[in-house]
């Protein structure tokens, strides 16, 4: 029998970085991600110093992974704050964290399915449902989208392979 654990307690499982890095896939230059945000490497944002990524910036594999290991870390600092003690499955962490990797932890600690952990009982079925809603970018639905939060919704359910 698996518990579910408090997020304090939880961190991302390597198994998950590296579902994150094959979603966002690989860019050696930076490139506007469709919505206007200069991105580089797997999906990151912000260079090694905390600036925002430049089009004139390249990283390579190596640095691009530690962006992504870095990121990664950084957002779930932010959900343990707006998650607070609610338990959770280590598969439910992991696909949670890929979600709010993607839409930022501002879009995810406000959404509904944090009001849906959050509520009392908690609904997890609910939260996981809701991540198959965020399937839109610059207003229209993205079929890329459409795959991975298939993938993190089966992830959140335990059904991932």
């Amino acid at each position: 029998m698996k518990f579910r654990l408090l997020p304090a307690s939880l961190t991302l499982s390597a198994a998950a970085l590296v579902g994150i890095a094959v979603h966002e896939g690989y860019r050696e230059r930076a490139y506007d991600d469709g919505v206007g945000v200069q991105t580089l490497g797997f999906g990151s944002t912000s260079r090694e110093d905390g600036s925002p990524v430049r089009p004139s910036d390249r990283t390579d594999p190596v640095r691009a992974l530690i962006l992504l290991g870095a990121a990664a870390d950084r957002k779930q600092m932010e959900m343990r704050e707006c998650i607070g003690a609610v338990p959770l499955h280590q598969h439910e962490w992991d696909a949670f964290v890929s979600l709010a990797y993607n839409i930022g932890t501002t879009a995810f600690c406000r959404s509904t399915l944090v009001k849906k952990l959050k509520s009392q009982p908690p609904d997890y079925a609910g939260a996981c449902r809701e991540i198959l809603k965020w399937t839109r970018a610059g207003g229209r639905e993205l079929p890329g989208l459409v795959r991975r939060r298939q993938a993190e919704y089966r992830q959140c359910l335990g059904d991932a392979p």
